[in-house]
């Protein structure tokens, strides 16, 4: 049974979330406000944490900022209708996805387990492949990544997201296939989430030795993860 983290100040709709979820198989434990939500998460790793941004004491982008620097546990921000910049901070400090409220029981279900698919089943022993692309190597079983033969700490997302370059290197990917195939949701308009795991990505990995671009974004068409002849 997955392992839930629900932080949200919201005490009623909180435990109305607890019995919905609880019925769909997962076991949900409640922390309501961030510094509890960052205790529980210190104490116990979850298969996801469902966190609020707006929450007083700490909210939830400075709790997420806190937990990312010592856990890669994936994240749903719970954002408030039409609050695009805490979404897009959201992503920025490592979230997995963000969910606007008020949402649907089935659509956060449906988020849910979208994350859980990518973050969380590792490949079999027999299917475990090593994938390498000039100075990069992956192991999809054990979802590591090492770059210039140092480890990268990547979040569950970021990682897909990297496969998803590793396996077609030199080929325009469209940002609608990334969406589906990474985030598991069909591409919605002015959604910047590819931006930003991509933004993040570019971040953690040290810089090519030829001093050239790892990736190029091709305006209306998606992006391209380069060879090592361009």
């Amino acid at each position: 049974m997955h392992q839930l983290l629900l932080i949200d100040d919201d005490k009623e709709l909180a435990a109305l979330l607890k019995e919905f979820l609880s019925l769909e198989g997962f076991n949900v434990e409640l922390a309501h406000d961030g510094e509890a939500g960052l205790a529980k998460a210190k104490d116990k790793p979850y298969d996801l944490v469902l966190l609020d941004v707006m929450m007083p004491k700490l909210n939830g982008l400075d709790t997420l900022k806190q937990l990312r620097q010592y856990s890669e546990q994936p994240v749903l921000m719970l954002t408030a209708k039409g609050e695009e910049i805490d979404r897009v901070l959201g992503l920025e400090m490592g979230a997995d996805d963000y969910l606007a409220k008020p949402f649907s029981d089935r659509e956060l279900v449906a988020r849910i387990k979208a994350i859980l698919r990518r973050t969380s089943q590792k490949a079999p022993e027999q299917q475990t492949s090593q994938l390498e692309h000039l100075d990069i190597q992956l192991n999809t079983g054990t979802q590591t990544t090492t770059c210039q033969g140092q480890p990268v700490e990547l979040t569950g997302t970021e990682f897909l997201l990297l496969q998803e370059f590793i396996k077609k290197p030199g080929q325009v990917i469209s940002k609608a296939e990334l969406s589906e195939q990474v985030l598991g949701k069909k591409l919605m308009p002015f959604d910047r989430s590819i931006d930003m795991h991509l933004s993040n990505l570019r971040k953690k990995l040290p810089a090519r030795l030829d001093q050239q671009d790892r990736v190029k974004t091709l305006r209306g068409r998606g992006y391209i993860w380069l060879e090592s002849d361009h």
